[in-house]
């Protein structure tokens, strides 16, 4: 049933095309006349239904440089495992020339270089180019938008996400299900999703007080495409309270409920599916659990931890497409359904090189009017940095670091705590810092950075918790995003250990000091999901940082040591 990716056929195109001296206008060139839209879009149709994938967007409307993790490590079942393999040995798993367009687009490795040379990526009217561009091919195509859509920029914040709502329904999805949307709050929540044109969906999304679904949202909408009856279940992200202000949506309960899952396959089975497909938010390692304990669910469409992978995983006969972040990617998936079964697929994995696609002009226009209220704030330029500024990976990324150095300065502390998240664009050396990129990487509806005492001991704590929601070998405990950065602290983690023995040689970075369990330190922080909290916006704490420092200037960072590997 598994065919090999067209997706890998063009990095063979521009193999070994560029070194770590790839920078200028000759290396841009070169790479952009190694690859044509053509050539991103080159498909050979298949069966008799389609299916587009996008999530992961956070509210990133125009291109962005975006770097893939270093460090990404599985544990338990999926030690050793994809998504938990990055870098050079992701390449030689998938067969990826160095140098690629496959090689910059889904690795990390001379990102900077390649980034010179290859340009930026996304922008939603570039995304649009392809979904229309696979519409005229199967005009019936399903487009399915999994969720962190409306969050994670200066605009989406600043209008409450009607910006991605707006350029999100020009595109016409056919359905969503939601992570980060909840953080607009429940009243904002119900007043956007009322007003889409497609279905909300969510089977987990349940009302807190009855234990039973919730009315505004679907569990399953039905779909006849090319002759096929499609069933789509909604899957949201199962761990809302816990990783996000549960105050915020107060009248909701989430979960996994594989039994309610179960259910539901059965039901839209019952009713004369012949195609079953689930639009994910719970994470890679979560979907394949999921797909090893609920039967009858053709297709898993994977969101929630950024993955991009070129080909699917197959868990008994459920596979599971990863579409990355960022609108960084588009996943096209063609499937032959007869008699009531999925008997065959072709996938293609089209990374959205915005210098080779064409932007679809209605809706750059569409995206032009919603950033033109902002244009001035959002161009304001703060800083320079000298080097690269990422984040993703499990332990740090510079932007994180110059965070918490953020924190630690014009808060005052001793030790700076950052969240693990995910989203945010990546700077390559040179680049200017504008209010939009802070933004990009800091923008969330409880942004307070505050400033507080913890005692060494409760510190140990907090990182044993963050660790064990990361390193937990059963997927259905792994509930957070990445490691907690710090600020001001090293510490040594193996991450083998069961909670409560990860962590230890805690240090006081400032002194060399061990950290004393007794002794209170002074901790600055943000994005506390704890009702009440005060402080001034993080975005504000960096702004000042970064104009003070003028150019940004990322080192390594050394202070986190991980063994068990």
């Amino acid at each position: 049933m598994i065919s090999r990716r067209d997706f890998l056929q063009t990095s063979m195109a521009a193999a070994a095309l560029l070194g770590t001296s790839g920078f200028g206008s000759w290396a841009r060139l070169a790479a952009q006349q190694a690859l044509s839209q053509d050539q991103l879009l080159e498909f050979d149709t298949f069966g008799n239904v389609s299916l587009i994938h996008v999530t992961d967007i956070h509210a990133q409307l125009k291109p962005i440089y975006f770097r893939e993790p270093s460090v990404n490590l599985g544990v338990g079942p999926n030690k050793g495992e994809v998504p938990h393999v990055t870098g050079a040995d992701f390449r030689r798993l998938y067969g990826i020339d160095d140098g690629s367009p496959a090689h910059y687009a889904l690795s990390s490795g001379d990102f900077a270089a390649l980034a010179a040379g290859y340009g930026r990526v996304g922008g939603l009217d570039r995304v649009a180019t392809v979904i229309n561009a696979i519409r005229a091919d199967r005009p019936d195509a399903l487009l399915l938008d999994g969720g962190d859509t409306w969050h994670g920029s200066y605009t989406c914040y600043h209008s409450q996400g009607q910006d991605m709502v707006n350029v999100m329904n020009a595109l016409k999805p056919d359905a969503m299900t939601f992570h980060w949307e909840f953080t607009l709050g429940s009243d904002r929540v119900t007043e956007l999703v009322e007003g889409l044109p497609y279905a909300a969906l969510g089977q987990n999304i349940f009302d807190a007080e009855w234990d039973e679904p919730a009315e505004l949202f679907k569990p399953y909408e039905f779909f006849e495409r090319g002759g096929v009856k499609i069933a789509v279940i909604g899957q949201a992200f199962p761990y809302m309270p816990i990783a996000n202000p549960g105050w915020m949506f107060p009248e909701y309960s989430f979960g996994i409920r594989d039994e309610h899952m179960q259910q539901m396959v059965d039901e839209v089975r019952a009713e004369g599916a012949e195609l079953v497909v689930c639009l994910s938010h719970n994470g890679f390692d979560v979907d394949k659990k999921m797909a090893g304990i609920v039967t009858g669910i053709d297709v898993i469409l994977s969101g929630h931890t950024h993955d991009a992978l070129p080909e699917p995983v197959q868990v008994g006969d459920t596979i599971i497409v990863a579409s990355g972040s960022n609108g960084k990617f588009v996943s096209r998936v063609d499937l032959d359904v007869r008699d009531g079964r999925m008997m065959g697929f072709r996938h293609k994995l089209i990374p959205i090189f915005s210098d080779v696609i064409t932007p679809d002009a209605e809706i750059a226009a569409l995206i032009d009017e919603q950033r033109a209220p902002h244009a001035e704030a959002l161009a304001e330029v703060i800083g320079r940095t000298d080097g690269l500024l990422y984040r993703r990976g499990n332990f740090n990324g510079s932007w994180d670091d110059l965070i918490c150095d953020a924190l630690l300065t014009r808060r005052e502390a001793e030790i700076a705590l950052s969240p693990g998240v995910r989203w945010g664009p990546s700077l390559i050396p040179g680049q200017d810092i504008t209010r939009e990129d802070i933004w990009g990487v800091t923008s969330m509806t409880y942004p307070e950075a505050y400033r507080s005492e913890m005692t060494g001991e409760f510190l140990k704590i907090v990182l044993e918790d963050v660790a064990d929601n990361i390193f937990n070998p059963d997927p259905y405990y792994q509930q957070g995003g990445d490691m907690v950065r710090t600020g001001g602290l090293g510490y040594k983690i193996d991450i083998s250990k069961p909670q409560g023995e990860r962590i230890t040689d805690m240090t006081l970075l400032a002194t060399g000091e061990a950290i004393d369990p007794a002794r209170n330190y002074v901790v600055a922080g943000w994005a506390s999901v704890n009702e009440g909290t005060e402080g001034p916006p993080i975005w504000d704490v960096v702004e000042e940082h970064i104009r003070n420092l003028g150019t940004v200037s990322p080192a390594e960072n050394t202070s986190v040591t991980v063994t068990g590997l």
